[in-house]
């Protein structure tokens, strides 16, 4: 089994060629197709916190066929995916040609999407519908104002992106590197481009000019202070990141004098029924041809060399990682 090993808290990570398949456990045994590359992932290589036990296979995606199965809702040769759950932090993942997992998390890859395409969608996708789903279900529709997407060139902010402008919404998209990604936003559906400073330097006033009917922010902390205080009444910000931090400073007076929603969004211990919930949505309405346009490969061989890059914000869109590479 090949497999990138995070041995201990206080070791590096490493690239084995002939991991014993001993080290996982589970009733779902699956073959590894193609894993795709998140902030997770980097973190738990890079020893940031994320990995919860020890020795790990990071990955918190995998795109698998199952080999054998005590689930009875699975039989060998059956083509699933597998998103969170607590693979890649508490439970081995997918940075491994082989995987045993639970099988109360499994979706089963949508007959309309190829292995490739599941895994570039991802974790990224699936929490971007996933925010989509909660604008959607607090009634922001397309009409209401525009829509921010805070951290917007990464992985789910880019598909973030492209599933608002799909749906009809007018999409504000928010970037560190605005100038340089600025034609690729737009070219996602973004109809302006903003830079993040705007938002992430200083907390501003509590309650500050209506400038978003909704948003969908990655990064917390200041930037998540000022978007809240900058939402229309009755807006909803759907919150499923901490890139900036895990402090939040503000007050009380957005969601008592606006009625805005703060509305969290966890891909990673989402039922069942959200998830087949989601991938559906995401198998009628993701623009496939857009999303191979900002979607890279790597070799699992590369994986720990990747780390630095999605830490340092050097990288767009989304990465699949090949196992078999």
């Amino acid at each position: 089994m090949r497999a990138v090993l995070i041995d201990s808290k206080d070791s590096d990570a490493r690239f084995v060629e002939d991991a014993g398949e001993s080290l996982l456990t589970g009733p779902v045994e699956l073959d590894v197709l193609l894993s795709s590359y998140n902030y997770k992932d980097a973190m738990a290589i890079a020893g940031t916190g994320i990995a919860r036990s020890f020795p790990l296979v990071p990955g918190i995606d995998l795109v698998g066929r199952v080999t054998a199965s005590e689930a009875e809702q699975y039989s060998a040769g059956d083509l699933v995916i597998l998103n969170g759950d607590g693979i890649g932090e508490s439970l081995h993942g997918g940075f491994a040609t082989r995987a045993r997992v639970r099988p109360d998390a499994l979706v089963r890859l949508p007959a309309e999407i190829s292995p490739d395409r599941a895994a570039a969608i991802g974790t990224a996708g699936f929490t971007a519908m996933l925010s989509v789903l909660r604008l959607e279900d607090t009634g922001i529709e397309p009409g209401s104002g525009d829509v921010l997407v805070t951290g917007a060139s990464g992985g789910v902010g880019s598909i973030a992106v492209a599933l608002l402008a799909g749906r009809g919404h007018r999409v504000v998209a928010s970037s560190g590197r605005d100038e340089e990604n600025g034609e690729y936003l737009r070219d996602l559906g973004a109809a302006d481009v903003i830079h993040r400073s705007e938002l992430s330097e200083e907390p501003g006033k509590p309650m500050q000019s209506q400038r978003w009917a909704g948003a969908i922010d990655g990064l917390g902390s200041t930037t998540l202070a000022n978007v809240l205080a900058q939402t229309a009444w009755g807006g909803t910000v759907a919150a499923y990141g901490l890139a900036q931090g895990t402090d939040l400073p503000t007050t009380v007076l957005p969601f008592i004098l606006r009625g805005v929603t703060l509305a969290g969004v966890n891909s990673v211990e989402a039922p069942l029924t959200l998830r087949e919930r989601a991938w559906e949505a995401l198998t009628r309405e993701l623009d496939l041809d857009l999303l191979d346009s900002l979607t890279t490969g790597i070799g699992l061989s590369e994986a720990i060399a990747f780390a630095p890059l999605i830490l340092a914000g050097e990288t767009r869109g989304r990465t699949i990682v090949d196992v078999t590479q």
